[in-house]
């Protein structure tokens, strides 16, 4: 079964197809030295991490129009990913902006620093790994004063998303532009929708509702692992599969949507409490799940002011699909995403029914506008070469912290606060700095193939029980 689609093209759709407004930051109005690329106007960029969502953040980047820019190195751990990534790069829309000699194509888990390496103070990075190596790689990026673009979530845990709110300020004191790919708030219509939203337009916030639930797609649920390659280089590939590796599908899957809505309530939750479960053991050939996520989720957050937000998740074929998100205030409702993470319209409505009759407002967006994937490299690069103050790591590690918050709340069956979860002391892949492909996985199958799994209500202080003896 297909996902629905929204207007623009997602970054998995690249491979396929070849085809913020920004925070400000807390230093806004300090000088500090202009971080810039020397010599002419072009911008370098190296791509670590050459999945589908690296090479379709590429051709976003490369699209930008404000001046030259080139992609001049790559970076992976599987040699399949980086020669597949640049094959599609160079039958793409962006192929002569391809410039990426053999010797600037590197392979292995040192392979981030060698591309780094090779572009100069100013230039930018795209981090599109999974997740638990972002802290490692952003801080590698610092120290050699690049700009950078992340892929979200940023965090799957406490430990890390600690480190990354201080790297992000080591960032900022530094005066390097950091984006992260929550692209819902560069969407031209939300923006629309926020402004009269905060404008008093349906009324304070009471209720918001989002929905992801449509059959499995990516690598969330997998099957035994077959022996080779490594057991950590397996997970790496399938990293939908395991909480370490992309925060499980509620992380990845759902983040967009909480983003947004959350923005839409100019605030992020304080708590949570959910459900979720494991409907599904085996696959159509009966061969038993071993991943650690479950096929389906609902969580009930709460905001300081006690309003509430509802996001639902399910990944499973012959269900009734929904994918989109829904604000309520007292006056009226609003439609966020009309489908997809962020999909236009978005719509103003009279009462608590979506009925044509009292729709009050809906968006309309200029065609060269309308991709909010676009718009995001626009927003980075024109403050990179405008020197204007630019991260998103803050709210990138909070809203990794509120799906985790959530996330962590259903597989354990209790209540999690948003403090809870931030400085939470289990660290899902620790030591990830000093891996290599014979490294021990951070989870490890038992003897039956499985790996540790949620058990609500059994194992209650963290998300999943140890590895098997």
């Amino acid at each position: 079964m297909q996902s629905p689609r929204s207007e623009a093209n997602t970054r998995r759709d690249f491979i396929k197809t070849t085809g913020k407004l920004a925070a400000a930051s807390a230093l806004a109005g300090v000088a500090l030295p202009h971080v810039h690329a020397a010599g002419d106007s072009t911008l370098s960029v190296a791509l670590v991490g050459c999945g589908g969502r690296g090479s379709g953040a590429v051709v976003d980047a490369l699209s930008n129009k404000t001046g030259p820019i080139r992609l001049t190195a790559m970076a992976d751990v599987y040699k399949d990913k980086l020669d597949g990534s640049y094959r599609a790069l160079k039958r793409g829309p962006v192929a002569n902006q391809v410039e990426v000699a053999e010797d600037k194509q590197f392979l292995g888990f040192d392979g981030y620093k060698h591309a780094m390496d090779s572009l100069k103070p100013g230039d930018i990075v795209i981090l599109t790994t999974p997740l638990a190596f972002r802290w490692v790689h952003f801080q590698y990026a610092i120290q050699k004063g690049l700009n950078v673009f992340m892929e979200k979530p940023v965090t799957a845990d406490g430990p890390s998303s600690r480190k990354m709110l201080k790297l992000g300020e080591e960032a900022s004191a530094k005066n390097l532009k950091v984006g992260v790919g929550l692209m819902s708030r560069h969407s031209r219509g939300l923006q629309e929708l926020y402004k009269r939203i905060q404008d008093g337009e349906i009324g304070d916030v009471v209720m918001m509702r989002g929905y992801r639930m449509h059959g499995p797609v990516g690598s969330a649920f997998s099957t035994k692992y077959p022996g080779n390659p490594s057991e950590l280089m397996w997970q790496i590939r399938n990293f939908h599969s395991f909480l370490w590796a992309s925060g499980g599908c509620f992380s990845d899957f759902y983040i967009h949507i909480v983003d947004h809505l959350c923005w839409m309530k100019n605030g992020w939750p304080v708590k949570a409490q959910a459900l979720g479960g494991r409907h599904y053991k085996v696959n159509t050939e009966d061969k038993p799940f071993i991943d650690q996520n479950f096929d389906s989720y609902s969580v009930e957050y709460t905001f300081a002011d006690g309003a509430k937000m509802f996001m639902d998740g399910r990944c499973m074929n012959g269900c009734n699909d929904i994918y989109s998100s829904y604000v309520h205030g007292a006056k009226g409702l609003a439609i966020a995403s009309s489908s997809g993470d962020c999909g236009l319209p978005s719509s103003i409505f009279k009462g608590q029914n979506a009925d044509r009759a009292n729709r009050l407002w809906t968006s309309e967006v200029k065609a060269d506008e309308r991709n909010p994937y676009i718009n995001e490299w626009n927003d980075l690069i024109d403050a990179i070469r405008n020197d204007k103050p630019y991260s998103e790591v803050k709210r990138g590690v909070e809203a990794s912290l509120t799906c985790s918050m959530g996330r962590m709340a259903a597989h354990t069956g209790q209540e999690i606060t948003f403090e809870q979860m931030l400085n939470h002391e289990h660290e899902y892949a620790p030591g990830c700095d000093t891996w290599t492909a014979d490294s021990p996985a951070p989870v490890r199958a038992g003897p039956d193939g499985r790996y540790p799994i949620p058990t609500p209500g059994v194992v209650k202080d963290r998300e999943y029980g140890p590895n098997p003896a």
